[in-house]
């Protein structure tokens, strides 16, 4: 398997990890359990399309903003997702806010994790 899908799967799985992690600490944001590939692929899709869109107007317009950018991308994701697809309630714009959070750090946590245990060749920098 080369280095891509499994940057992609493990992208994937981290999302799914940080939505399910949201689904289970906040009360009124849910993922219809039959959606959840769909959710997860969708939120996934969202974040690959908005991150160089975010990075380009971040440098542009504020370089401050750089270090908060995956959270941005992330607010983005769970807010477009939340339109576009049936399956994920957000349940108000508290809850998306601490779902941003929460997606954000379990992806995170997977980024680190992952290239640990299952993904190893991701551990080697590109050659």
């Amino acid at each position: 398997m080369s280095r891509r899908i499994k940057s992609a799967l493990a992208l994937l799985v981290g999302n799914a990890i940080g939505l399910l992690l949201a689904t289970l600490l906040l009360a009124g944001f849910a993922i219809r359990p039959l959606s959840f590939i769909v959710v997860v692929i969708v939120f996934t899709l969202v974040q690959l399309v908005a991150e160089p869109l975010i990075l380009k107007l971040g440098e542009k317009k504020a370089p401050a903003l750089k270090g908060g950018i995956a959270l941005i991308v992330t607010f983005v994701g769970l807010l477009v997702t939340d339109l576009i697809t049936a399956g994920l309630t957000v349940g108000g714009i508290s809850n998306l806010l601490a779902a941003t959070l929460l997606v954000w750090l379990g992806a995170l946590i997977a980024s680190v994790v992952l290239p640990i245990y299952v993904f190893k060749e991701l551990r080697d920098p590109k050659h």
